[in-house]
């Protein structure tokens, strides 16, 4: 029985989350897992505002962020991986700790780099939090 039988890899399409992606990609291949990706549009900032070019920019970067998934999933496909993509709105770590507990996954798969996108959540506590709402392996891959 392999470590890992369904594994999350989280998308951001930033250096450090094409490497993750890679890695995600090359265990799923080894193990012969289950693979989903998660994309997600963080959009709490834009609660804020009710004008028409706030709404404009949320459609737009929720635009992007779907784009973000598709990109993902043709890469994982271009490397031989057959991925169910999941898209998501909201808090980074709600949405990761929600969908890997759903799965019911075995392991997430997270690119990360101090100064990323991923490091305006996952500093001081909230480095815990998703740590300590999960029940399953973590991967980090951090660029150099």
């Amino acid at each position: 029985m392999a470590p890992f039988n369904r594994i999350l890899l989280c998308y951001d399409a930033t250096p450090e989350g094409r490497l993750a992606l890679r890695c995600g990609a090359a265990l799923a291949q080894q193990l012969q897992t289950e693979t989903h990706l998660l994309s997600i549009f963080d959009g709490t900032y834009w609660s804020t505002g009710f004008d028409v070019l706030s709404s404009m920019k949320f459609e737009v970067d929720e635009e992007a962020a779907r784009e973000t998934l598709r990109e993902g999933l043709n890469w994982l496909r271009s490397w031989g991986v057959n991925a169910t993509g999941h898209y998501s709105t909201g808090n980074a770590i709600d949405q990761i700790s929600r969908l890997a507990d759903s799965l019911k996954v075995d392991l997430i798969v997270i690119g990360h780099h101090p100064h990323g996108l991923f490091a305006r959540w996952w500093t001081g506590e909230n480095h815990a939090l998703l740590l300590d709402r999960v029940s399953c392996g973590v991967l980090f891959k951090v660029a150099a």
